[in-house]
């Protein structure tokens, strides 16, 4: 099978950058930050290696990989991941289901 591309959706990279701009300006330092960077693109490549071993959702075609405090909800195609949600799983899960079903 040929590589799939990572394709992140407007709303799941507006997320990630607001959970990195909040723990640095919560922290006064980006190390943080930086350690997120590392541990989502570490878990993008697990997910990339075996798509199918994670949980499935009630949101069609969608699976969730759950790293600590965030989530990575994403979909599959036979050339893309395409991450459609970053979620900090300290929200209300009501605010999930909007931005997922948008």
């Amino acid at each position: 099978m040929a590589k799939r591309i990572v394709v992140w959706t407007e709303t799941a990279a507006r997320q990630r950058r607001e959970v990195l701009k909040y723990w640095s300006k919560r922290n006064g330092s980006t190390a943080y930050a930086e350690k997120l960077i590392h541990l989502t693109t570490r878990q993008i490549k697990i997910i990339l290696s075996h798509p199918e071993s994670f949980k499935p959702t009630e949101y069609p075609e969608t699976r969730v990989s759950a790293m600590g405090y965030f989530s990575i909800y994403y979909k599959t195609t036979d050339k893309h991941l395409i991450v459609t949600a970053f979620w900090d799983n300290r929200q209300n899960p009501k605010k999930l289901l909007d931005l997922i079903t948008k």
